[in-house]
């Protein structure tokens, strides 16, 4: 019996040491660029954005394919970090 209540202690203590690790993860932030740095986004290590910059050159409406392009790469290049 005292096996199992050890064993239940233990997986308690897992417990909270995932969601402290799960917290931290909310407080990590990466940056990652595309376009030679042209655009970068800032994400938490759990991947939500938190922020965008975008080079002013960029804010052409011919060019809004290329920026949606960008973001999206910035995204995932802030992703592998």
């Amino acid at each position: 019996m005292r096996d199992i209540m050890g064993l239940m202690k233990q997986a308690q203590e897992m417990q909270q040491k995932m969601a402290n690790v799960q917290a931290e993860l909310d407080t990590i932030e990466v940056e990652g660029a595309a376009g030679g740095g042209m655009v970068t986004v800032t994400m938490t290590a759990k991947g939500a954005l938190k922020a965008v910059k975008i080079d002013p050159s960029l804010m052409v409406a011919e060019e809004r394919e290329i920026l949606e392009d960008l973001v999206v790469a910035a995204c995932a290049d802030a992703r592998t970090r």
